[in-house]
C-alpha cells in the first residue's frame, strides 16, 4: 500500500460524494453493503489490474481499450505507446472513464481527467512502477512510455461477495 492517511481520507470523501450524487437506480443496485470503502479499494486494486479505459475521438465517438490500471496514492495510472491513439485522444480531450471489472464480484469505475505524468520526476511513482514491472523492463523500454494519472471527479464501487462463492 502506497497511500498516505491523507490519500485515504481524500479517497473516502470521493467515494462518499460520488455515491451521494448517484441516481436512484444505481443506489438500488449498489446499496451500502455492496460498496467498498477507501481501504477496500486499495486492497482490491493491489498494484495492478487490467482496466478498460475510454477516451473520445475528435468526432466525439467513444473508444475503449484495455490498459494496466496501476493504483498509486489513491489514483489510477496507466501507460501506453508514445504514438498511441489513446494518448493522442487524451492530449486533445483529457476527459476519460475507466473500469476495473472482476466478473460479477467487483467493479470500480472512475470518471475524470487524465493528466500526463513523468515518473522520473516522482521518485515514489517510479519506484512503484519498477516494483510492478521489474527493473529490467522499466529501464529497457517502459521508462520511455508516456504515463498518465486519472484525477477522478467520481468513483463508484461495487462488490458482490456471493459471486466469489460460485
Amino acid at each position: 500500500m502506497h497511500e498516505t492517511p491523507e490519500d485515504l481520507e481524500w479517497l473516502q470523501r470521493l467515494l462518499d460524494d460520488s455515491y451521494a450524487r448517484s441516481g436512484d437506480h444505481l443506489r438500488s443496485v449498489i446499496n451500502e453493503e455492496r460498496r467498498l470503502d477507501a481501504e477496500g479499494v486499495v486492497a482490491e486494486m493491489g498494484n495492478m489490474r487490467v482496466m478498460a479505459l475510454a477516451t473520445t475521438t475528435a468526432k466525439g465517438e467513444p473508444r475503449v481499450g484495455p490498459v494496466d490500471g496501476l493504483f498509486y496514492r489513491g489514483r489510477l495510472h496507466f501507460g501506453s505507446g508514445a504514438n498511441s491513439l489513446r494518448f493522442r485522444h487524451l492530449r486533445a480531450r483529457p476527459a476519460v472513464s475507466a473500469s476495473v471489472i472482476d466478473g460479477e464480484r467487483l467493479q470500480i469505475t472512475v470518471h475524470g481527467t487524465a493528466s500526463e505524468v513523468r515518473p522520473a520526476e516522482d521518485p515514489g511513482l517510479e519506484a512503484f512502477l519498477v516494483e510492478v514491472y521489474g527493473r529490467e523492463a522499466w529501464e529497457g523500454w517502459m521508462r520511455e512510455l508516456p504515463w498518465a494519472r486519472i484525477d477522478p471527479v467520481r468513483m463508484i464501487t461495487f462488490r458482490n461477495p456471493a459471486a466469489a462463492e460460485r
